[in-house]
């Protein structure tokens, strides 16, 4: 078992920026593939980034170049660090690990105003 616990959501002008975090327990950290993912109102889940055991880094196009995925094996944490935030970006963001089995966290609200 594992379990994620997001953090760091909020309300955020558009151009601005934010960090979320996803703390996670139940399983060696530093042998998880570490995703995050986002869902707007009335849209399906879409995937943002990875961060592979090994450090390896993937995003969506929509971000790229915008956020920046990161990983803390010594706090067992992983970071999505959201730059020049636009309305679109608004969503609930969710991390979760495949890992083992399918494991997601609770979600955490992004809110980009105009």
């Amino acid at each position: 078992q594992v379990q994620l616990v997001e953090s760091g959501g909020g309300l955020v002008q558009a151009g601005g920026s934010l960090r979320l975090s996803c703390a996670a327990s139940g399983r060696t950290f530093s042998s998880l593939h570490m995703n995050w993912f986002r869902q707007a109102p009335g849209k399906e889940r879409e995937f943002v980034a990875a961060v592979s055991w090994s450090g390896s880094t993937y995003y969506a196009d929509s971000v790229k170049g915008r956020f920046t995925i990161s990983r803390d094996n010594t706090k067992n944490t992983v970071y999505l660090q959201m730059t020049s935030l636009k309305p679109a970006d608004t969503a609930v963001y969710y991390c979760q690990t495949t890992t083992g089995g399918t494991y997601w966290g609770q979600g955490t609200q992004v809110t980009v105003s105009l």
